[in-house]
């Protein structure tokens, strides 16, 4: 399958290479970068060193419609409206890892991101791309648009709890912790301004939270609003999502085993996590790291008939370039783990 990325200088782009140079069923055939036109891919992402001479090139959308089967789009929220429109319009299938096409209403682009979307008829045309939910629309879609990492890492942990209609829908609250990467590789991410840290960043109003909120809403067959606060901590790469609930019924470890079971237990990157020795009992980031599992855990407090739902990912990996790869292989009708046979790296 011929790929090009558009966008590849930054960390999301620079992981997507590093996953497609890999990959056995992919030839990457275009890659753009505005500002780096003309440079080595390696010099601007050193990983790839040894691996491919290509070059960055500038965005041509006829060059690229006849040298690519599928685009990947990694450019920066708010910059992908006009070039999926453009690759779609010449019948190209396309996977988006900004968030131009994340949320079916229109509505909901001004009340997260502050702008109208140019193009709200094409929002019916995107598929939210997490194949653990959504397999079968991916399979057939010209249009994939990849989740926020901080969204598909508490979706996953929650969507099975919601559509058994085990939790109150009224009070779901996600803690966030997240590292430097997740910022992009030009915001603020130096290590003197996160060594120590643990911050609270739009603790209210996080626009990862209307994500969560229409893939819950679908789930439940009725509006659900989440609570969502996220925090900056000192670590590279690494999502965990605590995810605090409150029982509707009453309820035991083996049921809540058996509803995670039920949704996940095919799923090849979808690992259950809850060990009762040892001092890895939960879902861990730092043993996630460059792998696109998601790992998935809980706890109950039956004192206060709370159902702790915890989730752990590397947000550069299922948060972004690994969920991208995972959504081309479901597209292309490869085995989903093609390019994606990574154990997570340890120690980091």
């Amino acid at each position: 399958m011929r790929v090009g990325v558009v966008g590849a200088s930054g960390y999301v782009g620079g992981e997507t290479l590093r996953l497609l140079v890999n990959h056995p069923q992919v030839e990457i055939t275009a890659v753009t970068s505005r500002q780096y036109a003309g440079q080595y891919l390696h010099r601007i992402q050193p990983s790839l060193r040894g691996f491919t001479d290509m070059v960055f090139s500038e965005l041509d959308y006829d060059r690229m419609s006849d040298r690519c089967d599928i685009i990947i789009t990694a450019v920066p929220h708010g910059s992908a409206t006009e070039i999926v429109k453009a690759f779609y319009d010449r019948g190209i299938r396309i996977i988006d890892l900004s968030a131009d096409y994340r949320l079916h209403d229109p509505a909901a682009y001004d009340k997260w991101y502050g702008w109208e979307h140019p193009h709200p008829e094409y929002l019916k045309k995107s598929v939210f791309g997490v194949p653990e939910l959504h397999r079968d629309q991916i399979k057939d879609s010209q249009l994939v648009s990849c989740p926020g990492c901080m969204a598909v890492t508490s979706v996953l942990a929650l969507e099975p709890l919601v559509r058994h209609k085990m939790i109150d829908t009224d009070h779901i609250v996600v803690d966030s912790k997240i590292g430097s990467s997740g910022a992009g590789s030009g915001q603020g991410t130096a290590h003197a301004m996160r060594a120590g840290v643990i911050r609270p960043y739009k603790p209210a109003r996080h626009r990862h939270t209307g994500e969560i909120e229409q893939e819950l809403s679908e789930a439940a067959g009725s509006k659900i609003r989440v609570s969502m606060s996220p925090h900056a901590v000192d670590v590279v790469r690494g999502i965990l999502c605590t995810n605090h609930t409150f029982l509707t019924q009453d309820t035991d470890e083996k049921s809540v085993w058996r509803i995670y079971r039920e949704a996940y237990g095919e799923e090849r990157f979808v690992r259950l996590i809850r060990d009762k020795k040892g001092l890895y009992k939960f879902p861990d980031p730092k043993f996630l790291v460059g792998s696109n599992f998601c790992d998935v855990g809980f706890d109950l407090d039956e004192d206060n008939s709370r159902l702790i739902a915890l989730s752990a990912s590397d947000n550069l990996m299922k948060g972004a370039a690994g969920s991208a790869v995972q959504n081309l292989n479901v597209m292309c009708g490869f085995d989903e783990m093609e390019g994606l046979r990574y154990t997570p790296l340890t120690p980091v």
